[in-house]
């Protein structure tokens, strides 16, 4: 599962996570109502970096008494309670607006004010919560396995069970590997089989380097999607680093993170097939003579974003293509991407296994 960060012991942010949570859990309803609410707010300035971010203090609070330690009413005071980070001013300084919330959430907390510690405290929990329960759907109960190699899991296990929907004929594809579910009408699955070993098959677009939809462009989309919900985790952690130890949270990063690698890969592949058809079809017709260069995409699953490598074949000018250009353009690739210690090692293996298929597609044609 989800690996929590060295600097903070799991057992202390496990520990973390649940003072935080009965503290909320202490509140009166209509005040958890409103820590909500404003929640929310913060949760969309986390992402959106807005120009200015407004937010407000509960009137009220329960929090610990500084002279006994239990728990009591306490009101907040009232001008402190309307906050605002950023501005006009801001924009033309391109500040981000971001770090100054966390800042904010920071100051707010060190308050020696116990209603305003108490209140930013709650808000923090309570931005966190909303990022990775609310703003993120759930997906199946998956297990991944790695390659021997790999430290990321990305390979579905599969444990027999058969992701599905009941609906109507009209609405889905009847799965043929379904059975029938007798007094319920047919078991209907609107993913195809291979979509449904995954964590969110809504967003599953290859099966292997075979494309499941309609458009390289609405398989990006889906990339796109599945880069965003980690985007949202990671902003999360950012803001509250106890969130690393809801067990929700890391359901979901452990089932996204393995479904974004392998399609990154896959698409990658994919788009690697459609440049050797791309450059067969150009030879056939005698349009490269005049030079080449290809911007090879691979998936680097550090920066968890699909990364271009670009190299030239032929260089610009009146030089007849052969097949051996590639080849020997590939070989020069290959030793340099092997040397290139900046991306992981499973990373470069992807990389270098693309530069194979351009090599093997050119190799029996290269005299």
């Amino acid at each position: 599962m989800t690996m929590l960060p060295a600097t903070h012991p799991a057992s202390y942010l496990r520990d973390e996570l649940g003072c935080q949570k009965a503290l909320f859990d202490a509140q009166p309803v209509l005040v958890q109502r409103f820590l909500e609410a404003q929640a929310q707010r913060l949760a969309e300035a986390s992402l959106e970096n807005p120009s200015q971010v407004r937010f407000t203090l509960p009137d009220r609070v329960i929090g610990k008494a500084p002279q006994n330690g239990e728990m009591v009413p306490m009101l907040v005071l009232a001008e402190m309670r309307e906050q605002t980070v950023g501005g006009w001013a801001g924009l033309f300084q391109k500040r981000d607006n971001r770090e100054q919330l966390r800042q904010r959430l920071n100051k707010l907390e060190q308050s020696s004010d116990q209603t305003i510690h108490t209140s930013a405290a709650l808000l923090r929990y309570a931005t966190v919560v909303h990022m990775v329960h609310r703003m993120l759907p759930a997906g199946r109960t998956i297990s991944y396995r790695a390659e021997e190699d790999e430290a990321i899991p990305t390979i579905p296990v599969d444990d027999g069970a058969k992701g599905s929907a009941i609906t109507l004929a009209t609405d889905a594809v009847s799965g043929e590997d379904e059975p029938a579910d007798t007094g319920r009408g047919e078991l209907q699955v609107p993913y195809a089989p291979a979509a449904r070993r995954f964590y969110l098959p809504q967003w599953v677009a290859l099966d292997d380097a075979r494309l499941l939809v309609n458009s390289v462009a609405e398989a990006e989309t889906h990339l796109a999607s599945m880069q965003r919900y980690l985007l949202i985790l990671h902003k999360a952690v950012a803001l509250a680093t106890y969130i690393a130890a809801d067990e929700d949270y890391q359901r979901k990063r452990y089932g996204m993170l393995g479904q974004l690698v392998h399609q990154g890969r896959a698409l990658a592949r994919y788009k690697t097939a459609e440049i050797i058809r791309s450059i067969k079809e150009r030879v056939a017709a005698g349009k490269l003579n005049r030079g080449l260069s290809i911007s090879l995409p691979y998936f680097d699953d550090q920066k968890l974003t699909t990364e271009i490598r670009n190299f030239d074949v032929i260089p610009g000018g009146r030089i007849m293509f052969k097949p051996v250009f590639v080849v020997r353009a590939t070989h020069l690739e290959q030793a340099q991407v092997a040397q290139d210690t900046r991306m992981s090692a499973s990373t470069r293996k992807y990389l270098l296994f693309e530069l194979g298929m351009l090599e093997q597609a050119f190799y029996k044609e290269r005299e």
